[in-house]
C-alpha cells in the first residue's frame, strides 16, 4: 500500500524520517520490468555464491534511482521446508462469514478472537488465540510468536502481518476494512486460507479436514502422462511439486475474472461503457498504465506467466477464453458489449467469438498476452488451445486470425490444440487433425451434446454419465482417429478420479494424457497405474506413450 515514504532527517538526532507517500507515488510502479530483471539476476548469483537460498534485501535511491543490495543473510524458513511434503486443508461446512481479506498462507485453524489494539495489551493474548487488530507492527513481534493466526483491517500481501505470518507458519487474512467491528473478542471463530486468494473468518469452530501427503512415495503412471488443470497463479507454485507431467488444461477465465475483471471491449471501446460506475472502476483498474488495452494485456500475461514458469519447462496448454456471453457480461463494463441469448452454453462461445466482429479486438488483447509470454519472457512451454470450436472451417478462421495477431502456429515451437467437446470434432478428426497439432477431449460438453442433455437442469441431470455408452463411444472414436492421424489426445475432467472403470477405458483406448483438478490428482494417478498394471503389456508400453 507503500503509505510511508523514509526520507533522510532534518538534524542529526533524527537521522531518517516517516512521512506519509504522496498519492502520485503511491499509484506508481515502484520497480520497472528491467529492474526486476536486475534484482533476480543478482538474487541468483548471490544465492550461487553462498550455496544456500538467501533472504535479500534492497533499496532504490530516490534520488539517482540506482538499486542497491543492502543485506543478504541465510534464509531460514521456507528453505526448510520439504515441497514433497503438503498438507492440504478443506472446509466442510462453512457458515456465516465475518470478514474477508487476503489470504496469506493455505491453512485452517480455529481458536478465540482477540481483539488488540496496541502490543500493550499482550497480557490479554493466550497461545493459539487469533489476533484481530488493525495494523501490526514490527513491535509486534514477540506477541504474534503466541498467536495462532493474525486478522488485520488494513495492509496487503507485502504488509508486516503478512511476512510475520509467513515466517510463523499461521495463516493471515488481511485488509479486511471491518474485521475489529464484525469479530467480537473472545468468540470461537475459524480462520480459512484453503480457498484460493481470498481468506475468510467464520463464526465459531467450522469443521475441517486436514490431510498430510508424501509426494515422494507416489509412482506416477509409466505411459499415461499425468497432467494437472490450473487457473490460480497463486497456486501454481505448491502444485509444481505434486507429481505431474505439466499442465493440461490452464483456464484463462480465472485471470481475467480476479485480475483484469474488466471486458476487453470495455477497455478497447471505452466510449461505448454507459456505465458510469463501470468506467470509474476501468479508470481506477487500468491508471498506472500507458494504455487500457496495456492493462489487459499486461496482467493477463502476468498470470499466464506465473504458472508457465512454475512448470516449466513442462507443457503448459493454455485455453483460450471460454466464457458464455452471459459470464462475459458479468465483468466490468460487459453488459455494453454481450448478447442476451437464451442457451448461452451453446451461443456466442468459443471458437466463434474470436473471429467475430464483436469480440475480434478482444482476442487480439488474449493473443498478444500469449506473445508476450512466449517470445519476450522466454516460456515457449505455453502452447494454445482452441475451445468450442465447431467446424473445420471456424478452425481454419480461428488459426488465421491468431497469425494475424502476431501468434502464428509452428514458429517458435507454437502449437495450437483443440478441444473435442463436440460431436462435430470427433466425426470429423480427420479433418481437424490437419489444422490442429493436438485434442483435449472436454468430457462435459461432449457428453451433453451428444446425448442432448442441458448439464445445468436439474429435471434431466440424473441421465448425465460420460459412462453412457453413447459418450464413450464418442471418446473412444476420437482417441482412434487422433492416434490413427499421429496427433497428441488427452482429456480433462473429473471421471477418472471418480471412477476406476472409466480411467482403465481410456487407458485401453490409448489416451496420451489425463488431466486432473488437484483434489483428484493423486486418486486419478491411483486408477491410472492399476488400470496400466491390468491392461497394457510390457511390451506394448513403448508403444503406448510414444507422444508425449
Amino acid at each position: 500500500e507503500k503509505e510511508y515514504l523514509m526520507q533522510y532527517g532534518d538534524d542529526p538526532g533524527t537521522p531518517v524520517k516517516n512521512i506519509e507517500t504522496p498519492q502520485d507515488l503511491r499509484e506508481q510502479f515502484v520497480l520497472t520490468d528491467a529492474e526486476v530483471q536486475d534484482l533476480a539476476k543478482w538474487a541468483l548469483e548471490i544465492e550461487s555464491h553462498y550455496q544456500r537460498p538467501m533472504d535479500i534485501e534492497w533499496a532504490k535511491d530516490g534520488e539517482t534511482g540506482k538499486l542497491y543490495i543492502i543485506q543478504a543473510r541465510p534464509e531460514t524458513v521456507h528453505s526448510q521446508v520439504n515441497p514433497l511434503h503438503v498438507t492440504e486443508y478443506h472446509i466442510k461446512d462453512k457458515g456465516k462469514c465475518l470478514a474477508r481479506g487476503e489470504a496469506i498462507g493455505r491453512k485452517v485453524v480455529t481458536g478465540k478472537a482477540r481483539l488488540l489494539s496496541s502490543p500493550a495489551e499482550s497480557g490479554k493474548l493466550q497461545a493459539g488465540d487469533i489476533v484481530v487488530t488493525d495494523l501490526t507492527s514490527p513491535d509486534w513481534d514477540p506477541i504474534l510468536k503466541l498467536a495462532g493466526g493474525i486478522i488485520t483491517n488494513k495492509g496487503g500481501r507485502t504488509s508486516h502481518a503478512s511476512i510475520v505470518a509467513r515466517e510463523l507458519g499461521v495463516p493471515a487474512v488481511v485488509g479486511c476494512g471491518n474485521a475489529t467491528e464484525s469479530i467480537r473478542d473472545g468468540v470461537p471463530i475459524t480462520v480459512s486460507c484453503s480457498e484460493g486468494k481470498t481468506g475468510f473468518v467464520y463464526e465459531g469452530h467450522v469443521p475441517f479436514t486436514e490431510t498430510d501427503i508424501d509426494f515422494s512415495s507416489i509412482q506416477k503412471p509409466a505411459c499415461t502422462k499425468v497432467m494437472l488443470i490450473a487457473g490460480d497463479p497463486d497456486k501454481a507454485y505448491t502444485l509444481s511439486f505434486y507429481p505431474n507431467d505439466g499442465v493440461g488444461l490452464m483456464r484463462l477465465e480465472f485471470i481475467i475474472t480476479h485480475a483484469v475483471q474488466v471486458h476487453p471491449m470495455a477497455l478497447i471501446r471505452y466510449d461505448a461503457v454507459t456505465d458510469q460506475e463501470a468506467k470509474n472502476t476501468i479508470d481506477k483498474l487500468a491508471r498506472n498504465y500507458p494504455d487500457r488495452a496495456t492493462y489487459f494485456v499486461d496482467k493477463l500475461a502476468q498470470g499466464v506467466a506465473t504458472i508457465a514458469a512454475a512448470f516449466y519447462p513442462k507443457v503448459v496448454i493454455v485455453r483460450m477464453s471460454d466464457f458464455k456471453s452471459n459470464e462475459y457480461a458479468n465483468l466490468v463494463g460487459g453488459r455494453d458489449f454481450e448478447p442476451k441469448e437464451e442457451n448461452p452454453m451453446i451461443g456466442f462461445r468459443g471458437a466463434s467469438r474470436y473471429y467475430h466482429e464483436l469480440y475480434r479486438e478482444g482476442f487480439r488483447l488474449e493473443c498478444e498476452a500469449i506473445r508476450k509470454v512466449r517470445d519476450q519472457m522466454g516460456l515457449s512451454n505455453v502452447k494454445v488451445m482452441i475451445p468450442f470450436c465447431r467446424t473445420v472451417e471456424e478452425g481454419r478462421k480461428v488459426i488465421a486470425q491468431m497469425k494475424a495477431f502476431g501468434l502464428e502456429q509452428s514458429v517458435n515451437g507454437l502449437e495450437v490444440y483443440v478441444m473435442a467437446e463436440i460431436p462435430s470434432n470427433v466425426v470429423l478428426a480427420e479433418q481437424f487433425a490437419e489444422l490442429f497439432d493436438g485434442f483435449s477431449i472436454g468430457s462435459n460438453d461432449l457428453t451433453q451434446l451428444t446425448l442432448g442433455i442441458d448439464r445445468d437442469s436439474a429435471l434431466v441431470s440424473n441421465l448425465f454419465s460420460e459412462q453412457n455408452d453413447a459418450a464413450m463411444y464418442m471418446i473412444a472414436t476420437v482417441i482412434q482417429k487422433a492416434r490413427a492421424a499421429g496427433k497428441k489426445i488427452g482429456l480433462c475432467g473429473q471421471a477418472p478420479s471418480d471412477f476406476p472403470e472409466f480411467a482403465a477405458f481410456l487407458v485401453q483406448q490409448g489416451i496420451h494424457s489425463i488431466s486432473f483438478n488437484p483434489d483428484a490428482l493423486l486418486k486419478g494417478i491411483e486408477h491410472i497405474v492399476q488400470a496400466e498394471r491390468e491392461t497394457i503389456p510390457a511390451s506394448a508400453k513403448h508403444a503406448h506413450s510414444g507422444l508425449s
